[in-house]
């Protein structure tokens, strides 16, 4: 059972059935676009725990997960709990997707990880003046994708940024904390039979603040031996210290003048097509088909085959109406070139980036190198034509 039907768990949906596996999916929105592929459909939103369960006990798989959504992953672990099937447990579940337990866990732990203060409510914040300082970051607890993140240069701004974060939090619940400076990386991680196996780090490119929303991914990373065996043994405390022993988890950290310091993860496989297209097209490793081995208690196949680059970047365009998209063919011709996405289409609107929904497409491609594979990218960016009104 694939918990969500969008263009993220397509991926998933198809490589199950490429598999010889009977899958059913649950989602809210009966036109989703992975419904079709699927061999059942149960209406009913990957959001609510309960109502995944009872599609999990109505179906009866033999595993359950989701692709690179973080919610979710609390459906997953309370039908796997209640089923006795192969995933973590709910209380990691949580601790993974609350970014306040998270970091508790990382501080209990004594995982590297930024001074913090939890909030719930305006009141709660005007208290910290005096106490907090500055630049700073200000998200929302349970949120994503860079919704609702921002960095908040003194106490004015930052009771000036708190609607906005706060809009973003499902639970109206934000966290203030560290602004960390430094390269962001993430680490894409499968945990089997509760060894932690780094299959890849990838190095990040975001755009400046307020916002930092994700623009790049390029694998594997260019930092040096030394800072890389140091992430790693970041990344594997900070999964130890939420209890996944598991699955696969998407770690987030930024390389800052005391060392790697995280900023959050994931108990799930990594979004922005960092774990279904990068991560094969440099190791070989088939991250989605590994998931779902673990998710039915089988060994993965995790032992790279490859030793390539590979990099994804997306479009940057001007603001206003998007009247036409030229040279997409022609620049598909690129050596190297993977995949040509335009998430917007002609007659919608190019806006600020402020989070990643905002973003209108991408390029993804491979070489024999991690900077063959961005200069890949790039000659397909410059190639294609963004005409906007």
């Amino acid at each position: 059972m694939i918990v969500g039907a969008s263009v993220l768990q397509l991926p998933a949906i198809l490589k199950a059935k490429e598999m010889g596996l009977h899958v059913a999916v649950v989602d809210y929105n009966p036109q989703a676009v992975g419904i079709p592929y699927a061999d059942e459909y149960y209406n009913a939103s990957t959001m609510e725990e309960d109502a995944v369960l009872k599609a999990a006990e109505i179906y009866r798989p033999d595993g359950i997960m989701t692709l690179a959504t973080d919610m979710p992953m609390r459906g997953v672990a309370k039908a796997s709990d209640k089923l006795h099937l192969h995933s973590i447990n709910y209380e990691t579940a949580v601790k993974a997707t609350d970014k306040y337990d998270m970091i508790k866990a990382f501080k209990a732990y004594g995982v590297p990880s930024p001074w913090y203060y939890d909030i719930d409510s305006y009141e709660d914040l005007k208290s910290l003046k005096g106490k907090v300082n500055f630049p700073c970051i200000m998200k929302p607890t349970d949120n994503a994708g860079s919704h609702g993140v921002a960095k908040v240069n003194s106490y004015e701004e930052l009771l000036a940024s708190y609607e906005y974060s706060h809009s973003c939090s499902r639970h109206g619940k934000v966290i203030v904390e560290e602004f960390l400076e430094g390269p962001e990386v993430s680490v894409e991680v499968m945990v089997v039979d509760g060894v932690v196996n780094i299959l890849q780090i990838t190095d990040k490119i975001t755009t400046e603040a307020p916002h930092f929303v994700e623009m790049g991914h390029t694998q594997p990373s260019q930092l040096s031996d030394d800072t890389q065996q140091q992430i790693r043994e970041v990344a594997t405390a900070a999964c130890k210290s939420l209890g996944i022993n598991k699955g696969p988890a998407h770690v987030e950290m930024r390389v800052t003048s005391r060392g790697p310091v995280m900023i959050e993860l994931g108990a799930r496989m990594g979004g922005d097509n960092i774990t279904t297209h990068l991560v094969p097209l440099s190791t070989g490793i088939d991250m989605v088909k590994a998931t779902i081995k673990v998710a039915l208690g089988e060994k993965p196949d995790i032992v790279p085959s490859l030793h390539c680059g590979s990099a994804i970047r997306y479009f940057e365009a001007s603001y206003g109406t998007i009247s036409a998209i030229d040279n997409l063919e022609e620049s598909l011709r690129i050596s190297g070139v993977k995949q040509i996405t335009f998430t917007k289409e002609v007659g919608e609107e190019s806006t600020p980036i402020h989070c990643s929904n905002d973003r209108i497409g991408f390029v993804i491609a491979q070489g024999v190198s991690a900077e063959d594979a961005v200069k890949a990218c790039e000659k397909a960016m410059e190639s294609i034509q963004i005409r906007i009104d």
